[in-house]
């Protein structure tokens, strides 16, 4: 039985970010789309893909957030694609397993530390487009590579922020 208390939420909503965040997030967004989108034009290859505009959300906007860090990002978008390309090319695109395969990629996400939300698209777009194997390199790895250099130069020029805060893992002290 679903308590419907639980959903009349009754928190505040979290505080506006101030404007120079905001125009921060902005410049970095279109810096890092942009030039992506260019080196799709400029190789003739697919540099870009629709859930990346969904992190540049996450590693401009919230940088902070472990969803933002490059292993989640690069992880995520490498990860969900190669389930995907597995999914399509074991079971085809099915209602189920597009559902097992969106599924599947949450948890292998989860099991690897490497959530990133955009990255859980990634399944329904190569299954959807039927793409070739060659989607992991570009627009996957080289995509999601682009946008967190761009990320990483950004976020650090702004003296309120740093980025990445951690790369592969976190580092741990003996005690």
């Amino acid at each position: 039985m679903i308590k419907f208390s639980k959903l009349a939420g009754g928190t505040p909503l979290p505080p506006r970010p101030q404007l120079r965040h905001i125009l921060w997030s902005w410049a970095g967004a279109a810096l890092a789309i942009g030039f992506v989108a260019f080196l799709s034009t400029a190789s003739g290859k697919p540099w870009l893909t629709a859930p990346f505009g969904a992190s540049a959300v996450l590693v401009f906007g919230l940088p902070d957030s472990p969803l933002a860090q490059p292993r989640n990002v690069v992880g995520g978008h490498v990860l969900t694609t190669i389930v995907g390309l597995s999914f399509l090319h074991l079971f085809g695109t099915e209602w189920w397993s597009l559902a097992l395969a969106v599924a599947t990629a949450v948890a292998l996400m989860q099991a690897t530390r490497t959530v990133h939300p955009p990255a859980g698209a990634n399944p329904l777009v190569v299954m959807l487009s039927a793409a070739p194997w060659g989607f992991v390199l570009t627009p996957a790895l080289a995509g999601s590579l682009a946008i967190v250099a761009i990320a990483v130069i950004w976020n650090n020029l702004a003296p309120q922020r740093r980025y990445p805060l951690y790369w592969i893992g976190s580092r741990t002290t003996a005690r």
